[in-house]
Order: C-alpha cells, then structure tokens, then sequence
C-alpha cells in the first residue's frame, strides 16, 4: 500500500523529495534544524552519520520508547 506524507517540514529543502530509501542514507543534517555543527557532535559522540543511523541508534531508540511508555500512562 502507497502511502504520502508531507516531510517538507522535517527536511531541508534539498531533502524535500527523496526517496524514503534516500532520506535514510542522507546525511543527518539532512533533517531541519541540525547544522553541520551538530552533525560533525553527534558523529564524534555517537558515530551517527546518516538519517539512518540516527533512528537506529540504540540510546535515541532506549529514549523515544521511554517517552511513548510514560505518554502512554497519562
């Protein structure tokens, strides 16, 4: 099933219509809002150097699911 999502929001303007596939592999100041700066810190800290390997981070991950647990019991 297609589906459609407007991420235009989320992504710099370069990024806007990449493949899902792309968006993954794209580099993490591909997201809106995270300069070069905080790409080359997040890459020194975490060894994250795409979109992906943010969502696949296992500490952001350990977090988002803490914060959907306690949202959850409100």
């Amino acid at each position: 099933m297609a589906t459609a999502a407007d991420l235009s929001k989320l992504l710099d303007r370069e990024y806007e219509n990449k493949s899902l596939t792309e968006l993954v592999k794209a580099p993490v100041s591909a997201l809106a809002g995270i300069s070069e700066g905080d790409a080359k810190l997040l890459k020194e800290a975490f060894k994250i150097n795409t979109v992906g390997d943010l969502g696949r981070n296992k500490y952001f991950r350990t977090a988002t699911a803490l914060v959907d647990l306690a949202d959850s019991t409100k």
